[in-house]
């Protein structure tokens, strides 16, 4: 179970995140839409643990993956150590297996910069799901991609959820991938910025 409770969430004296609070279960999706700058990012970064200077507290289970709006590999390493390096504990074989699953195990030993743009995205999907996480948390993982490798990779990462069941929290300004990929939305918006449900489901959303 993933239990967010933020309560607030400054920059330099400005609260740009006012209350939130929300549950996910086991295998429940879950995307917050918004316009750019609005704290999408900010709150993206609170629940997956990477942004800890606020009020508040969000209890994550320690599987975790996460798939940034850039591949955010690490150039001086290999396809396949990305994968190890990130996952104690991920021998080779499985890390193998994890770049089968998105289609380039053939470029295991390359570096990023000698990938495609495509094959980075696919990559950095790869090592999300290496480690068959609990929680996903995704930042407009489409974001600048055509629209025949966006279409691309939403099939590939909706047959990863189905394989692996995590929950997932889907960070997006697209309403169509927020409507293919999960099954709530609600809308991250105001000064201070807080959540507004958009269907009236179990998930808890308070504002203020």
């Amino acid at each position: 179970m993933i239990k967010v409770d933020i309560r607030e969430k400054s920059f330099a004296g400005t609260t740009v995140l006012g209350r939130i609070q929300f549950t996910l279960g086991q295998g429940e999706r879950l995307a917050v839409l918004g316009p750019s700058g609005v704290g999408k990012s900010t709150l993206l970064r609170i629940v997956a643990g990477i942004d800890r200077k606020f009020c508040g507290d969000v209890d994550r289970p320690a599987r975790m993956g996460v798939v940034f709006q850039e591949p955010t590999l690490l150039p001086w390493r290999t396809a396949l150590q990305n994968l190890t390096l990130i996952h104690r504990g991920l021998n080779e074989q499985a890390a193998t297996e994890a770049l089968r699953r998105v289609g380039i195990a053939d470029k295991a030993a390359l570096f990023p910069a000698q990938l495609s743009l495509g094959q980075q995205r696919r990559l950095s999907l790869a090592r999300a799901f290496a480690g068959a996480p609990e929680f996903l948390v995704m930042d407009e993982p489409f974001v600048s991609l055509d629209p025949e490798m966006a279409e691309e990779m939403m099939r590939l990462t909706e047959t990863l959820i189905a394989e692996t069941r995590p929950a997932l929290m889907l960070v997006t300004h697209a309403r169509p991938e927020a409507e293919r990929l999960t099954e709530r939305i609600v809308h991250l918006s105001g000064r201070p910025a807080v959540l507004h449900p958009e269907t009236k489901d179990h998930l808890r959303c308070v504002t203020n």
